[in-house]
């Protein structure tokens, strides 16, 4: 059995440098300006043989009302109870502050398990700060340095001993079974518990992201409010959706470039921009009151470019007083402004109060089950032949262009290759015509598709050849003529 470790401190303490050791990638945003992190992200530790799940938290500030502050707060104070162990981290150069000293109070009382760390304790600039922890009551401290690695040994062998506390434990709840578990079986994309289904909440800041998750879940999980860009890196959180395996990314509001100056907001659309490449299906989220703005056109085409299934979701349905024009505005906008996306899932909800939430799951699944689509040669050389006898390639030049066959040649998204002749004379519109024809008559609508053009070679084999010398006889019937 697997234990949970939280990593919390005050602001600037370096919890997210330590997070992103341990897991062994850069998941965490890091930057020397305090109070980066707000909320929980989760990752799977290695150390030594050790697996475990590591918690980074929000820093600890001494506010404890409704200002975004405190809300970060009651957040890391959720995950101090939820953890087997907490890591409390000080800051060795900067020595002990009151801060610390009431944290240290508030940790005696609701964590079973603390380990106090002090963090950047390389050198002798730390000595000091590594001394003065001991006044906190809650043991030696252990001498760490997150940037360069140093103290991880030492953390192990802290770790080792209530590791091998829970795995007794686990061993002795867990139940008897005689079934034998294959993994012989053949391999799909159905969402299981071993591959749950990828999907990335994605839209402008305030459009509802976080709340929209945190219903689906069910409890505030993530981090909301009022204010504008309140999340800032993007978290996955894992869940089961209405009875499918489902791995969710929050990710941060995308506003338009030129507005990004800060380094802060371009490292979270940055990150927001990896969770979408990791998906596999985009919710791209609109506010009802202002929606398909420019933002939002943008937003969408770079899901589609990274051949990501595509759902549109309008929150703040419920706002709405109208509801059947508004409807029939939206999906007048939605075939005029994002024809790339034709036929993608168009669902609204309220993230206030989960009215479509099961129409969102659904058509997230349908996007889910397209994307993953793969049609036999034979009925994609049926179709082609329908396709190419209702309307004939044009003759650019005077030459005829021949599409011979097709044949589907992977998935997520659907792709195909066309073998023709003179693949470089095709117009865009005639393969426009193509993919719009697949849609259609394979029940493909929203999902991305590529389309590759490729010569056959012709199988003549003087083609390319130089022309012969005339032989000897030629020549001399060549001559009698003449004369």
């Amino acid at each position: 059995m697997s234990f949970t470790l939280a990593i919390v401190g005050r602001p600037n303490v370096g919890k997210s440098t330590l997070f992103n050791r341990l897991v062994g990638k850069r998941l965490a945003l890091v930057d020397d300006q305090p109070g980066v992190t707000r909320d929980l992200r989760e990752g799977d530790a290695r150390l030594g043989d050790l697996r475990f799940t590591v918690i980074d938290t929000a820093g600890l500030e001494e506010v404890t009302d409704e200002s975004l502050q405190g809300r970060m707060r009651r957040l890391t104070e959720r995950a101090v109870d939820m953890a087997d162990i907490c890591l409390f981290l000080v800051d060795a150069r900067t020595g002990i502050t009151p801060t610390d000293e009431m944290f240290a109070e508030i940790l005696r009382k609701r964590a079973d398990h603390v380990i106090l760390g002090a963090n950047k304790a390389e050198g002798r600039a730390g000595e000091s700060g590594v001394l003065d922890a001991y006044a906190l009551g809650l043991g030696e401290p252990l001498r760490l340095s997150a940037e360069h690695g140093e103290g991880m040994d030492e953390l192990y062998h802290i770790l080792r001993p209530v590791a091998d506390e829970f795995s007794e434990r686990a061993e002795a709840d867990a139940p008897e079974t005689d079934l034998d578990v294959s993994d012989d079986a053949p391999e799909d994309f159905t969402p299981s518990a071993k591959r749950p289904l990828q999907v990335a909440v994605i839209g402008r800041p305030n459009a509802g992201k976080s709340t929209l998750i945190n219903t689906i879940l069910g409890e505030d999980r993530l981090l909301t409010g009022p204010e504008a860009g309140i999340t800032r890196d993007a978290i996955s959180v894992s869940l089961n959706w209405l009875g499918t395996p489902t791995r969710i990314f929050d990710t941060a509001g995308m506003r338009k470039k030129a507005r990004v100056t800060d380094k802060l907001e371009k490292l979270s659309v940055s990150d927001g921009l990896r969770a979408v490449r990791f998906a596999e299906v985009v919710v791209v989220l609109l506010d009802a009151a202002i929606p398909f703005e420019q933002q939002d056109l943008r937003i969408a085409d770079f899901a589609e470019t990274e051949g990501r299934a595509v759902v549109v979701a309008v929150n703040k349905w419920d706002l709405e007083e109208d509801k059947q024009d508004k409807l029939k505005a939206l999906r007048t906008g939605f075939e005029k402004l994002l024809p790339q996306l034709r036929g993608a899932p168009l669902v609204t909800v309220s993230a206030i109060t989960g009215k479509g939430l099961d129409r969102l799951h659904d058509a997230v699944l349908r996007a889910h089950e397209v994307w993953n689509r793969r049609i036999s040669t034979a009925r994609l050389n049926q179709w082609l032949g329908a396709m190419v006898e209702a309307h004939p390639p044009p003759a650019p030049g005077g030459k005829r262009i021949k599409l011979r066959y097709a044949t589907q040649a992977k998935t997520r998204p659907p792709g195909f290759v066309f073998m023709c002749s003179h693949p470089e004379d095709l117009p865009a519109s005639y393969t426009r015509y193509l993919v719009n024809g697949l849609r259609d008559h394979f029940d493909m609508p929203g999902t991305p598709i590529r389309v590759f053009m490729r010569s056959q070679n012709d199988k003549n084999p003087f083609k390319g050849r130089k022309k012969a010398p005339p032989s000897k006889l030629r020549k001399h019937l060549q001559g009698r003529k003449a004369d």
